[in-house]
C-alpha cells in the first residue's frame, strides 16, 4: 500500500478530529488534547482500513473522511472497553 506524504497529513488531521467527536460521543467530555489525538489518528487507520474490507464505502471529501475515522476511533473505544472488562461509562453502553 502506498500512501504519498499529503494521504498521510490529511488522515492525521482528520484523525484529530474524529478523536475528539468519538470522545464526545463516547464520554461526553472528551479525552484530553493528547488523547482525542491519539484515538483519533489510531481510529482513522482502522476507519480507512476497516470500512473498505467490509465494502463500506462513505463517498468522498473531507466530511466522509471525518465519519470514516470517528467509526474507525469509536471501534477502537468500544475494543479497548472490552479488553479493561467493560468498566466505566462505555461497559454500562455497548
Amino acid at each position: 500500500m502506498h500512501m504519498s506524504t499529503e494521504s498521510l497529513l490529511v488522515i492525521l488531521v482528520v484523525g484529530v478530529v474524529a478523536g475528539w467527536l468519538a470522545g464526545q460521543i463516547a464520554r461526553g467530555a472528551g479525552f484530553g488534547i493528547i488523547g482525542d489525538l491519539i484515538i483519533g489518528i489510531v481510529g482513522a487507520f482502522i476507519g480507512s482500513w476497516l470500512l473498505p474490507q467490509l465494502k463500506i464505502h462513505l463517498g468522498s471529501g473531507i466530511v466522509a473522511a471525518i465519519v470514516n475515522a470517528t467509526i474507525g476511533a469509536l471501534i477502537l473505544l468500544l475494543i479497548i472497553s472490552l479488553l479493561r472488562g467493560g468498566g466505566g461509562r462505555w461497559g454500562r453502553r455497548w
